[in-house]
């Protein structure tokens, strides 16, 4: 059984690099305390590493 990821947006992402609008975009994530759950996959990872100060990250089994 694959783990699953909560991510939550925290931080707005006005003023951020255009790079972390996209990462953040692309996690379908929109508006700030929106939650999304997604596979825990390298790629995720790597996306949530870029824009760690703007999201939470809640680990599932």
């Amino acid at each position: 059984m694959a783990k699953e990821l909560k991510i939550k947006l925290v931080k707005s992402t006005i003023g951020q690099k255009p790079l972390h609008r996209k990462n953040v975009e692309a996690l379908g994530l929109k508006k700030i305390g929106q939650t999304v759950a997604k596979q825990d996959t390298p790629q995720i990872r790597g996306m949530i590493a870029k824009v760690a100060h703007l999201v939470e990250v809640e680990e599932e089994i």
